[in-house]
């Protein structure tokens, strides 16, 4: 079973940078797409990033393209998310998501992490 466990939320003042962190534990993470969705209060959860696991390519919202990268690192089995320019909009709880399939996790990702709080201030 996939367990997903989030870190590096915060509160920052706009304009800052966070780096969020998600550990994989369960299966084999290079066989795994990765990526995080958003939910802001009073929002549905909606996607922001994804990194495929067989060539890193990656996908992101427009509302973060330029301003998020996600990346992973197999041997520590972690995917981060640089996110700078942080806007008030940007204001959720962040979910880490895995699945097999890259198509299948920008819309109903298998595996969810418990999610963590990133505040931006204006």
């Amino acid at each position: 079973q996939v367990q997903l466990v989030e870190s590096g939320g915060g509160l920052v003042q706009a304009g800052a940078s966070l780096r969020l962190s998600c550990t994989f534990s369960g299966r084999s993470f290079s066989t795994y797409a990765m990526g995080w969705f958003r939910q802001a209060p009073g929002k549905m959860r909606e996607f922001v990033a994804a990194i495929n696991w067989s060539d890193d390519k990656t996908h992101y919202a427009d509302s973060v393209k330029g301003r998020f990268t996600c990346s992973r690192d197999n041997a520590k089995n972690t995917m981060y998310l640089q996110m700078n320019s942080l806007k008030p909009e940007d204001t959720a709880v962040y979910y880490c998501v895995a699945d097999p399939s890259v198509a299948v996790l920008t819309v109903a990702p298998g595996d969810w992490g418990q999610g963590t709080q990133v505040t931006v201030s204006s």
